[in-house]
């Protein structure tokens, strides 16, 4: 009989401990992000992990239009960052955002090029004997590009537009081409990989990172949690310590 019910209240032990673990069981917060905040969103990943137990964070890094793009075709996300404030407007414009966005930091390009800079190249106007790679013209990278070379009075012929600052680089640090407008956070990342050449140009283009949760979010209080993460103490001094501005 002891044994009995002791058997019982093991079983009755082990439906408790499973509808905790059920109960423990992670959400998932979907956080869709511009390329370039790759390092610093990670980064902050186990900060608002350790804070908030039981939420994983997922990212998706993206070129920002490609992002806005996917949140108009109804892909589910929860947090939306991106890498200027006209791809922001776009998924305000589309409802899938209907909070106000908060703008979190700043970013400028810079010209990187293959370690050493065996070209030779001292600034824009040195790029018409250089492979150049830069970024579309509807990613925020590429519009921005677009006003540092008309703020330099120079016609740029890009041998490829990627999608993503990321994609710029990796054609750079791949030995695909001389030379590539990337954001100085994206330079300074690559460390050696690159050599670096000021653009002073690039003033003309200063692009604002605006976030803001998604409307139709499932983890509307955690994604709330998650901006406030970046947009406080924590993700300033992590933004700022990878070369972001001050918005």
């Amino acid at each position: 009989m002891i044994g009995r019910v002791a058997l019982g209240a093991a079983l009755v032990l082990a439906a408790v401990s499973g509808c905790a673990s059920g109960d423990a069981e992670e959400s998932t917060l979907t956080v869709f992000a511009a390329a370039s905040l790759k390092s610093v969103f990670t980064g902050l990943e186990k900060d608002f992990e350790t804070a908030n137990p039981g939420v994983d964070v997922q990212f998706s890094f993206a070129g920002s239009s490609d992002l806005a793009a996917q949140l108009q075709a109804g892909a589910p996300a929860d947090v939306l960052a991106s890498a200027d404030q006209a791809t922001m407007d776009k998924a305000v414009q589309s409802g899938r955002i209907t909070a106000a966005p908060a703008t979190f930091a700043t970013n400028v390009l810079t010209l990187v090029t293959a370690p050493g800079n065996p070209k030779g190249i001292n600034g824009i106007n040195d790029l018409a004997d250089a492979t150049v790679v830069v970024c579309a013209p509807q990613v925020p990278c590429g519009r921005a590009t677009k006003k540092v070379a008309e703020a330099a009075d120079v016609t740029l012929r890009p041998v490829s537009e990627e999608s993503s600052v990321a994609d710029v680089l990796t054609k750079v640090t791949s030995g695909q081409a001389d030379a590539g407008f990337v954001y100085i956070t994206d330079a300074a990342g690559a460390g050696a990989k690159v050599g670096v050449v000021a653009v002073p140009e690039a003033a003309a283009a200063v692009n604002t990172y605006p976030i803001a949760v998604v409307a139709d979010s499932e983890q509307a209080a955690n994604a709330r949690k998650f901006t406030e993460l970046v947009t406080g103490p924590t993700g300033r001094a992590a933004l700022a310590a990878a070369g972001f501005g001050t918005p």
